[in-house]
Parts: structure tokens; sequence; C-alpha cells
């Protein structure tokens, strides 16, 4: 389905990570809780589901910042799953306190499991044809994963120069060397996408339909930086230049220093983008709708010397978006599934790129109260081929951002969205609903009208982020009730 299918009615959807889901240890997962967030979407008419982006991620957990563009994260396998299949012992999924080693061990334990069947077996006959598929991105993430591991954790600008540098005899020895590692990780990558596509043909048979989120840019430390280094602007040392971030905004006056290398934009042109096409295949192949983060460093990107602390010394300089989008418009379709994350400085150049190609941009109410009638994020200043937001997850939660402001404020918006009598954040769920945007999506929080503790990023800060679970406790029938009520009233009902 294209962008245009998705955006031929009106639609409404959740904004909820996997990872927030109840169940499992330490984090939510692909497993039964996800097919029952599923049946709750479908039972109020939700048709959109859209998650953080599912890769691996670092220690600090950030699905921005991760390991590799195609794989899945693997902290993110339902466990349950391998126990239905006789992989794993059910007592092996107990809570415990570290929860990141329970789920390791248990993986462990499965691949161990796995191994012991013979060829003929069913699953075994689908983890090869997974990997005779998936090899050419999976055989430098599987190397990459095992050399990460076995160099305790550092990044691979750290690692012995033959393994950094890729010298062929020093990647065979290795290849050799910790075959069992490397075998295991294709393991979990197999179940990860066996799981994820299990629930995402559960939810094309209930009507709901997977969104997925591309940040711009990759991690410095990654499998796709590592094995294709002449796609980024790098020393020889394997570190950035110049790193990616944005000038002083919204959220921080000193701008944001991602620290992530920028592309050599020559070098993927001369390719054909081939780079880019490979990844946004493997994401469509995962979603209906992908969000490209920071879709306006396909016009111009802020480049930072990787020298300076803060993001205050860079400068804007020019991408070759046009022919990058038009490339794959030509492999992929006209009209692209994409929606353009088009938050902060938007110039002219970059609201022309997301016409010409047909991509919906995004409208955010908690962004809409300042600056008057003509803010753009004011709902009568909103466009058919958009997707409004109460807020997302870099936002706090609308009761609490409501909250925050001043009581002039507060009287403000409550003038503008009309005095309805419905208190917040159900009083925003409603404009969001109401708005001429044939896309509206809701974060969790705001459904359940959660309060102050209860975000799940605060950008620019470390700690304490992308932590936030919901419990089904917390689903009130009254909750369920008044979306399912809203969806219907304004015409989203899948």
């Amino acid at each position: 389905m294209d962008a245009h299918g998705i955006f031929d009615r009106r639609r409404a959807g959740i904004l909820l990570h996997i990872s927030s889901l109840p169940g499992g240890p330490g984090n939510g997962d692909l497993g039964a809780d996800a097919f029952r967030f599923v049946d709750f979407l479908a039972a109020a008419g939700i048709s959109v589901w859209q998650t953080l982006p599912i890769n691996p991620t670092h220690e600090d957990g950030s699905p921005y910042q991760c390991t590799s563009v195609h794989a899945g994260n693997p902290l993110l396998i339902g466990l349950d799953w391998l126990v239905e299949r006789g992989l794993l012992e059910a007592d092996a999924v107990s809570p415990a306190e570290d929860a990141k080693a329970v789920r390791q061990q248990a993986l462990q334990r499965a691949f161990e499991s796995f191994r012991r069947r013979g060829t003929s077996d069913a699953l075994c006959s689908a983890f090869g044809d997974f990997v005779s598929a998936n090899d050419w991105w999976l055989a430098d993430y599987a190397l990459y994963a095992a050399l990460k591991e076995v160099n305790g954790g550092l990044p691979w600008q750290a690692w012995p120069r033959a393994l950094r540098d890729r010298k062929a005899d020093a990647l065979a020895s290795a290849c050799t060397l910790y075959a069992d590692t490397i075998a295991r990780v294709r393991f979990e990558q197999f179940v990860f996408f066996e799981q994820w596509h299990g629930l995402h043909e559960y939810a094309r048979r209930l009507g709901v339909l997977l969104f997925g989120d591309m940040p711009i840019f990759v991690a410095s430390d990654s499998a796709e930086v590592w094995a294709g280094r002449d796609y980024f602007e790098l020393s020889e040392d394997g570190e950035p230049r110049v790193v990616a971030g944005v000038p002083p905004d919204y959220f921080s006056a000193t701008g944001q220093r991602w620290g992530n290398p920028h592309y050599n934009w020559e070098n993927m042109a001369r390719s054909g983008f081939s780079w880019w096409l490979n990844r946004l295949r493997t994401q469509l192949d995962l979603y209906d709708l992908i969000r490209i983060d920071h879709f306006r460093g396909f016009e111009a990107y802020w480049e930072i010397p990787a020298h300076s602390e803060t993001a205050m010394e860079g400068r804007w300089v020019k991408a070759p978006g046009e022919a990058l989008l038009s490339c794959c418009a030509e492999t992929f379709g006209e009209t692209l599934p994409l929606v353009a994350e088009d938050l902060g400085i938007i110039t002219a150049e970059v609201e022309a790129l997301r016409r010409r190609f047909r991509i919906p941009g995004m409208r955010i109410l908690q962004f809409a109260f300042e600056g008057g009638p003509r803010n753009p994020y004011l709902p009568h200043n909103h466009a058919v081929d958009s997707v409004v937001y109460t807020g997302t997850h870099d936002n706090d939660t609308t009761l609490s951002w409501f909250e925050g402001l001043s009581p002039d404020q507060q009287g403000y918006v409550y003038d503008y969205l009309g005095r309805s009598g419905l208190p917040m954040p159900a009083a925003l769920v409603q404009a969001a609903m109401a708005s001429v945007a044939r896309l509206a999506i809701v974060p969790m929080q705001d459904v359940l009208e959660l309060g102050r503790g209860h975000r799940m990023n605060t950008p620019g800060t470390v700690g304490d982020n992308w932590i936030w679970r919901f419990d089904w406790t917390q689903l009130r029938d009254e909750h369920a009730d008044h979306l399912a009520h809203q969806v219907r009233m304004y015409g989203r009902a899948g």
C-alpha cells in the first residue's frame, strides 16, 4: 500500500513504542501483549499503530541511535514465542533484577536448543531461507555484533586496527573464531523478523496498519558505518569529521548535537543511492507507512565540527534530496509511503521538496498556542495532507504540558478550543480528531490521561528516557469508550 492508499480516507492512530507495552521482563516486546494491543486498537476503530524505530539500541536505549539500520532489536523478541515452539523452558522467562541479562540468557538457551534440531525441521528450513534472503546485510551485521560483543562493547573505532579497517585476513579469521556467536546473532534476527511479520499479518487482518520511524542519520558506532565507510564523512581512523544536529530551537537554547556522522552525498549519488534504496527496502518490508525523522536534512543539514561541544558552531549544507527521492520514487513507486517530520526550522525549499513528492507533513498541537493565529500548528491552519498529533515522543504528556502553562495561556488554549467542557488531555485529543488532517495520532499517554512523570523522552538529555511502559490496569473502560466515540464522531473509524 502506498501513501495515497493510506491517506485515501480519514484515519486515527495511537503512538506507542513496542518497548512501552506491558508484559515481558524489563521492556515490552512482540509477545502476547502486542497482539492484545492490536485487538484494543481494532475495537476502538483505530487503524494505525505508530512505533519508534525497532533497531538494536546502544546502552542508553535510544531507538534513534542504533547499531544497525536493518536489524531488529533482540530485546524486543517475545520469549513466549520461543516457549511455544519448544526452544525454551517456561521457567526461563521469570522476572529478575537484571531483565536484559534474563533476555540474553534465554535467547542463548533457545539458540542452543535450535541447533540441536535436525535440518528437516520446518523452523530450521525457514531459518535457512531467511539467511539466504537477508545475508546481503545480515553478514556484516552479525560479524559486527559478534566483534562488538567480544571487544567488551567498545565502538568499532576502538577495535584492533585490522578489524577496524576490515582487512580481509582479519575478517576471515574472525568469522572462523567467532562462528558460534555469529550464528546466534543470525538466529536472533530470524526470530525477531518471524515475530514481527506474524504481528504485522495479524494487524492487517484486523485492519490496523503499522507506521514506522526511520531516523535520517545513523549512529557512528553501527554496522553500516563500519562496513560502508565510503558513504560517510569520516577521518582515517573512522571517527566523524563533522556531526549532525540542529541549531538552537524550541527544545534547546544551544541546539542539539546528536553526534551522528554526516553522509558523503557525492559517493551516495555516484552509486545511484543504492545504500538508501537498500535501507528503504528493508523498512518497507516492516511497515505500511514510514516517518522520516528530520526530513529537512534531505534539503539541507546542520553540519557541526566534531570537536564542538554544542551545536551552536554549525552551518547549513545543501543535500541532494530531490535526486535521492526521485530515485526512490522510480524504484518504489511514484507515491512513496512516507511522512515527513518537518518540525523546527523549515524553509520554503524544504516545503517545496515535501510537496514535490506529495509527502504529508506533521502538525503538533502542543506547539500551536504561541505566536498568534498564523501559527501553522493551530487546527484552522492544518492541511488535509498532514498528520496531526497532540504531541510526539519528544513532547511531555499533554496533561503535564498543559499544567505547566500559565493561567493566561491555559485560558487561551481553552478559548481557542471552544471551551467544550472537556478536561485535558481529552480536549486536545478531540481537537486532533476534529482536524482536517487525514491522519490523527495520539500518544498512548494521552489516551490514558497521564500527567507528569510519564513522558517518553526529553530531547538533549541522557538518562530516564525510553523506559516508560503502560499497564493494562491503567486502561479503564471509559478511556476506550471515549476514544472509540471520538474516532466515530469525526469520521476516522477503521
